[in-house]
């Protein structure tokens, strides 16, 4: 794991840096799973066609797909030991995925600003986003990701 932060990169130099595309496959197991281990009874995700309808959080799962190369931070020289999680949403354009297809998703960097803490340093914001695209190509969801990075360690 790297030990030095992003904190000497300038912030425009990593916008629009994107991860290598992955696939994604939405199946039919994988979504009775996922809906078990957030409390929910997977048939009471059955959709028109008796498939399930995946929860919106599903998409979280794609990092499971994922590997280094995928990744727009691989080679950044971010201290992931230092990344706090912020925030996280899901931006559905028209319809949701459904079980039996599969989508291509891109990582890429959207933004990062900075601003002053007061035990960690400078702190780093970074949103990340993933495009998830279908067989066509038509946009079906994004799942933005906002980072927190701090410059040191945090005092007591």
């Amino acid at each position: 794991m790297s030990t030095e932060t992003t904190a000497g990169t300038e912030p425009a130099a990593l916008v629009g840096r994107a991860g290598a595309p992955f696939p994604v496959r939405i199946e039919h197991g994988k979504v009775a799973e996922f809906a078990r281990a957030v409390g929910l009874d997977p048939a009471e995700l059955a959709g028109s066609d008796g498939e399930p309808v995946p929860p919106a959080t599903f998409l979280t799962t794609a990092r499971l797909w994922s590997g280094p190369a995928n990744d727009p931070w691989t080679g950044a020289g971010r201290n992931r030991s230092r990344v706090l999680h912020g925030e996280q949403e899901f931006v559905f354009h028209g319809r949701c995925p459904r079980v039996g297809e599969t989508l291509t998703a891109t990582s890429r960097i959207e933004s990062v600003f900075e601003k002053s803490g007061r035990r960690g340093g400078t702190l780093r914001f970074s949103v990340t986003v993933t495009e998830f695209r279908d067989a066509a190509g038509t946009l079906v969801a994004e799942a933005r990701s906002t980072g927190i990075e701090t410059s040191r360690a945090a005092t007591g």
